[in-house]
């Protein structure tokens, strides 16, 4: 499936702290059967957690905040009925925006809803690779919202910066339920990190924005790998500088040659500019962003996405252009 680049979108600020402290990331499986339909605590009580993200029309940052995941039908995450196949049973789980938050009365605001389970990576994880599968079915998106499934590691050393965001765009999946699956290798750097799986959307003026989840998974796989190596394929740094105008640089690595594209998004899910397309040798390289569409205009100012993809890895990360 194509990635919008909407349903890209990073958290500008991560939940990391509500919860208090992390626990070891350990294998997961819910069908939401277990779980008391009318409990406002089950999905909290069961590990859940949610974060909110607030734009302006700008796409300027406002606020973030977080909570312990309800279960209801106003804000984030509620279990409900009857929209399961044989394989999902009687219980699911809907996620969708905070219609709770009065932003979505102030025309142009943004709304990410952030729904997930958080651990801490630990040594003992270095060499896993950890898959995170679901099935899910298309909701009530309207408009522009956009929906995601993704991983996330969070740097609490580094003020909680996201070093990784992997995702799966949901925002256009068929009305009829199919598994999907995404991974993340953990390598010695991620060792003290966060590690998040979770859904989110990204929704304004109190648009329909659910997606229907269930049957969810957290497993590890370990992979052959020797002592010291990396196991994902590729490494994207952070641009420098960030903020920036006119120009910036993004450093990255390749662990063997490929294809590879580099795109930057802005956050209403645009293609802004093609950076690199084509085959690269293995090593580090870089590329620079002068802040100008592929057509050769000055983008505004404003939050974008950069990523990078090959045929079996993708990484992102943002960044902020100050005219």
């Amino acid at each position: 499936m194509q990635a919008r680049a909407s349903a890209l979108l990073a958290a500008a600020m991560v939940c990391c702290m509500i919860s208090g402290a992390s626990a070891a990331v350990t294998s997961y499986g819910q069908s939401f059967e277990g779980l008391v339909l009318t409990d406002p605590d089950a999905l909290a009580d069961d590990g859940w957690v949610v974060w909110g993200n607030v734009y302006d029309a700008d796409t300027v940052f406002l606020y973030g905040y977080g909570a312990p995941a309800p279960n209801h039908s106003l804000a984030f995450s509620q279990i409900v009925t009857g929209e399961g196949g044989p394989t999902q049973e009687v219980q699911q789980l809907a996620i969708f925006s905070d219609y709770e938050n009065t932003a979505h009365d102030t025309t142009g605001n943004l709304i990410e809803s952030n729904v997930f389970r958080e651990y801490t990576i630990e040594a003992g994880d270095v060499g896993k690779c950890w898959f995170f599968e679901f099935d899910a079915k298309l909701g009530n998106i309207e408009k522009n919202t956009t929906a995601t499934a993704f991983i996330k590691t969070i740097d609490p050393s580094n003020n909680y910066a996201m070093t990784n965001f992997i995702h799966e765009d949901m925002t256009s999946i068929p009305t009829t339920w199919q598994r999907y699956s995404i991974r993340i290798g953990i390598d010695t750097l991620l060792v003290g990190q966060l590690l998040q799986f979770g859904f989110m959307n990204l929704a304004k003026d109190y648009e329909g924005s659910g997606i229907f989840y269930d049957n969810v998974e957290i497993r590890p796989e370990t992979v052959d790998v020797p002592d010291g190596s990396v196991v994902a394929k590729v490494r994207m740094g952070q641009n420098v500088p960030n903020p920036f105008n006119p120009t910036t640089r993004i450093d990255f690595a390749l662990e063997q040659p490929g294809s590879i594209e580099i795109t930057v998004f802005d956050i209403s899910g645009r293609r802004v500019a093609t950076l690199h397309d084509g085959e690269l040798a293995a090593g580090e390289h870089y590329v620079t962003w002068d802040g100008r569409t592929d057509q050769g205009n000055p983008a505004t100012s404003g939050l974008y996405l950069y990523v990078l993809k090959t045929p079996t890895d993708q990484v992102s990360r943002r960044m902020m252009l100050v005219r």
